[in-house]
């Protein structure tokens, strides 16, 4: 039996050997992000140094490390690698070497500030919006004079990468190409008062919205006032649609009705303008979603606080023919709108 107090020679030299060539830990320089001018800041994080450091007042106790140990990343720089990647949509390894720091890093910053920000979305996402509803009515009324609106509702299509498993073919849409259909529910502001993010890209818009706590709102009515949509969605007393083969009164009545529901498509614009991540997402469908839902408070942010608004390209029309027939009751009340206010 070996004595305890007795060093093992073979223990020894292994010891040497293992001090011999273990690597040392290296620790980058990091600089502090918000010791750049608000130019600088914007191109990379969509925000200014303020608005930066009002995230990170909000997500501190949410994604704050417990200890410095490791040369653990401070609550600026977790907030600014993530609003990094969700502004360029870039491969983790780009994001990490402009951060200087590694892709599993990355990739946990990343996913902890997503669902920081995502328990948010109650508190900045409420429908019919922030403001009063005769204050939301009066703004939409301003647009083009189209009365007793809410808000403007659609779907866009967030491209992901094809996910593996049974239902992949769940996720093609009608471009044939894989994404998630996202529902959104916009004020005259382009503010965002309701998102919808868990259905595959083959679901139609429509489908989503009387699915929706939303839609059972509005139905049973909650509200006073009505939602704009297109032409995808069925006539209903609470959702107006444009007509198809409008007449005199009738072309003024969808006149007015493209320009007023126009805000959530410049809604659209402006999220993935100022998001570019979600142009495509690398990830899985149900990461896909997440990213979606904090994008989305991050544009409530934005818009609230004044932020910089990024130039929009023009958004692609995909002309969703419907699936569920106009209601008897709308249409009757649409004939109303155009006899009283567009006649």
């Amino acid at each position: 039996m070996a004595c305890p107090f007795v060093r093992d020679v073979v223990d020894e030299e292994a010891l040497v050997l293992r001090r011999a060539f273990r690597r040392e830990r290296v620790f980058r320089d990091r600089l502090d992000p918000l010791a750049f001018p608000d130019d600088h800041l914007y191109e990379r994080y969509r925000f200014s140094a303020d608005g930066i450091r009002y995230l990170c007042r909000l997500l501190g106790p949410r994604i704050k490390h417990r200890t410095a140990r490791s040369h653990a990343l401070s609550v600026e720089q977790m907030v600014c690698v993530a609003l990094r990647f969700f502004a360029s949509g870039a491969f983790l390894y780009s994001v990490g070497d402009a951060e200087q720091l590694n892709k599993a890093t990355i990739c946990r910053t990343i996913r902890s500030v997503c669902l920081a920000i995502k328990a948010l979305a109650d508190v900045f996402i409420s429908f019919p919006g922030h403001r009063r509803l005769c204050d939301i009515k009066e703004e939409f009324y301003r647009i083009a004079g189209f009365p007793n609106v809410i808000g403007a509702v659609d779907c866009t299509h967030i491209r992901i990468k094809a996910p593996s498993g049974a239902h992949e073919a769940d996720f093609v849409n009608r471009k044939s190409f894989h994404s998630i259909n996202v529902q959104m529910v916009c004020n005259a502001d382009c503010v965002i008062s309701n998102v919808v993010a868990k259905w595959p890209g083959s679901v139609h818009d429509s489908r989503i919205f009387r699915a929706s706590e939303i839609y059972h709102k509005v139905s049973q009515g909650e509200f006073s006032g009505v939602l704009l949509g297109d032409r995808g969605y069925g006539c209903q007393p609470f959702l107006l649609t444009p007509f198809t083969d409008p007449q005199e009164a009738q072309q003024a009545y969808n006149h007015a009705h493209a320009r007023t529901r126009a805000r959530v498509e410049m809604t659209f614009g402006l999220l993935k303008a100022r998001f570019h991540c979600l142009h495509k997402l690398r990830v899985s469908p149900v990461r896909a979603c997440d990213i979606t839902v904090a994008c989305a408070v991050l544009h409530n942010v934005a818009c609230l606080r004044k932020e910089r608004a990024p130039r929009v390209p023009p958004a692609m029309d995909w002309d969703n023919p419907a699936i569920f027939p106009d209601d008897d009751s709308g249409r009757l009340l649409r004939d109303q709108y155009v006899l009283n206010y567009f006649s």
